[in-house]
């Protein structure tokens, strides 16, 4: 599944991912996938999203950890019902795949939390056929 959302703490995280065949030359073992994902704050508290640790994984089960500060060169702040959107891409040596992750949140009052980014989908649709 392409997609996936979770709920943390009151703070939503929604995933949508897709091919990028302009991107990708599967001839030379390179794929690209781009990922959009919207953050949400349902909660009653302002957060800051600080850093993110991604887990991705190709298909013969190799695992990759990235992490890092922010979010696009950003540490977004979301007040109450504000959200935040962006996209990134991943390369990957196999035609399918599967990220999943946290991101490093502080709130208004300087506490730390994990907010969970449910696993999805990373698949050449050329590869199902």
């Amino acid at each position: 599944m392409p997609e996936s959302s979770a709920t943390t703490h009151g703070i939503r995280v929604d995933v949508v991912s897709s091919y990028a065949a302009e991107q990708s030359a599967p001839e030379e073992g390179h794929w690209f996938f781009l990922y959009q994902i919207t953050i949400f704050n349902s909660s009653p508290r302002t957060v800051q999203l600080i850093s993110r640790e991604w887990r991705i994984t190709n298909a013969e089960g190799k695992t990759e950890y990235v992490r890092g500060p922010g979010v696009v060169g950003q540490q977004p702040v979301l007040r109450p019902s504000e959200g935040f959107q962006y996209v990134s891409g991943c390369p990957l040596d196999s035609a399918v795949g599967t990220m999943a992750g946290a991101y490093q949140m502080v709130d208004d009052k300087g506490e730390p939390f994990d907010v969970e980014i449910a696993a999805f989908a990373l698949v050449d649709p050329m590869a199902l056929n």
